[in-house]
């Protein structure tokens, strides 16, 4: 799961890299870092799940 979620954070980082240097206002690419900002911060703060004894659920 954990490769999973890196493989998708990857796949976002990219994306978002190219939203970023497609938009040409600078107002615009403020509100991009600022929504990037946000959901960093909110995936910061979230406890870390933990594998419960009997493995994961299925």
């Amino acid at each position: 799961m954990e490769d999973e979620d890196i493989a998708l954070n990857s796949v976002l980082g990219l994306e978002l890299n190219r939203v970023f240097f497609a938009v040409r206002e600078t107002a615009n690419k403020q509100k991009i870092i600022e929504f990037a900002r946000g959901v960093l911060q909110s995936e910061r703060s979230k406890p870390a799940e933990s594998a419960t004894p009997d493995g994961p659920a299925s």
